[in-house]
Formats: C-alpha cells, sequence, structure tokens
C-alpha cells in the first residue's frame, strides 16, 4: 500500500460539473443561475442538458473557470441546499 495522494488541482482551470436533479420545465435556468453567482460568465457552449431515459431526471453539464477551493464548495453547497439537486459530481 503506498502513501499516495489525491492529485492537486491547479488553479484557475476549466472545471467540468454534472448537476442531476429531477426534470423540470426551469431545472437547466436555476442550475444556471446558481453557477453564474459563483462563476460568472457562462455561455451557451459551456452547458449540455441530458435527461434520463425515462425523463424522470435531468442531467445538467456546466464547464466553468475555477478559481479555488473555496469557490467549488460554495457552489456545490448552494446546488445541494436547494433541495432540487440529487447530486453534483
Amino acid at each position: 500500500m503506498s502513501d499516495q495522494k489525491a492529485p492537486k488541482i491547479e488553479f484557475p482551470c476549466d472545471y467540468l460539473i454534472k448537476v442531476i436533479g429531477d426534470a423540470a420545465p426551469d431545472f437547466t435556468e436555476f442550475v444556471i443561475s446558481v453557477v453564474e453567482g459563483h462563476a460568472p460568465g457562462i455561455s451557451e457552449n459551456d452547458v449540455t442538458v441530458k435527461d434520463s431515459r425515462g425523463g424522470r431526471f435531468a442531467s445538467v453539464n456546466i464547464t466553468i473557470r475555477a478559481t479555488g477551493e473555496p469557490q467549488l464548495k460554495a457552489l456545490f453547497e448552494e446546488l445541494k441546499a436547494s433541495g432540487r439537486v440529487h447530486m453534483v459530481l
């Protein structure tokens, strides 16, 4: 067994966030508005949306310009606290 640590992320960098929640007409806009509060400047090209096979869930992938761990932690916490998000990866 080795004592290898996970590789450190070097900031600033492009960072992909995947947000999964119940499919709703405004879910994508909700996710984008929360993310914009932490990482302004998101363009249409930074966002992809995929619905689950049954249409019950939606996955919103957004590439942001990450500036540091505190930014990512605050963003993940706000999304999870909303009650609309099941998982943030």
